[in-house]
């Protein structure tokens, strides 16, 4: 049996989380396209599933997604284009700047946050509220560990 056939019978963990990755971001788009968000892009997540209303640093976002800061920053300019986010300065530190959400930035989060809760809510129903919670507990642990054995995007 070939890798790719092993991969359709029994999917490795990349595999899976891959195909999840996948499925979650058609249908989180597609329902936001329909409700007016129609100039983002899949790759654009990477920036707004990390957003923070009063703002936060690029470097902590390409942190938290595990991209390189540049394609970050160029994610960045990307959303500011479209009128997402903004750069302002940081309170803490005048050298560093926050990337905060605008208006439109926070109306998206806020319709991506209900499209996530109802994805979420429909596996619950389906599996059961014991069994999701399981789940989400176990495959936030696999998650965990398996980021702390790899190494982080360079800098």
């Amino acid at each position: 049996m070939s890798r790719a056939e092993r991969n359709v019978a029994e999917p490795d963990l990349g595999t899976l989380a891959g195909r999840l990755l996948f499925a979650v971001q058609r249908e989180l788009f597609s329902a936001l396209h329909a409700q007016g968000f129609d100039d983002i892009k899949p790759r654009h997540g990477a920036v707004l599933a990390y957003m923070e209303l009063p703002g936060v640093r690029a470097t902590e976002l390409a942190r938290r997604s595990g991209q390189h800061k540049q394609v970050i920053g160029t994610l960045i300019d990307e959303l500011t284009a479209l009128g997402y986010v903004e750069r302002r300065d940081d309170p803490a530190d005048r050298r560093a700047k926050l990337v905060c959400p605008t208006e439109r930035g926070r109306a998206q989060m806020a319709v991506a946050d209900d499209i996530m809760a109802q994805m979420q809510a429909r596996h619950e129903l389906r599996l059961g509220q014991d069994v999701y919670a399981r789940f989400k507990s176990v495959f936030i642990d696999v998650v965990d560990h398996q980021g702390a054995r790899a190494p982080g995007p360079p800098s």
